[in-house]
């Protein structure tokens, strides 16, 4: 494992949001979810794909909170501008299970 410096860790900025509208992504080559995650004032919503179809569905997304790396540059997937990427961690089968605040936090909410 590559060690890095705290100032380089300090230089992502991860928020929490709240997935207002999440639809199937047929066109991406690996099952994926689009995104759309509000991060309140001033980032706004911001869309992202997600390879998360293992354990949710667009339906049950809907006001789920989740967090997100919002400084990384927009990534073309298929026909979809990705802009944040949104954080999980891999179970016992390789299958990813989201990354969530345990509390109510607010959205915009910067990882301290």
């Amino acid at each position: 494992m590559d060690m890095i410096d705290f100032a380089d860790f300090l230089k992502l900025d991860i928020r929490a949001g709240t997935v207002i509208d999440a639809q199937p992504f047929p066109e991406a080559r690996k099952p994926a979810i689009k995104l759309w995650v509000n991060f309140g004032a001033p980032l706004g919503v911001k869309k992202s794909s997600a390879q998360i179809t293992d354990h949710y569905t667009p339906e049950g997304l809907v006001g789920h909170k989740v967090m997100a790396v919002v400084n990384f540059p927009p990534r073309q997937i298929g026909p979809m501008l990705s802009e944040v990427l949104v954080l999980g961690f891999p179970d016992a089968d390789g299958k990813i299970v989201l990354a969530a605040p345990q509390g109510e936090v607010p959205d915009g909410s910067r990882l301290a």
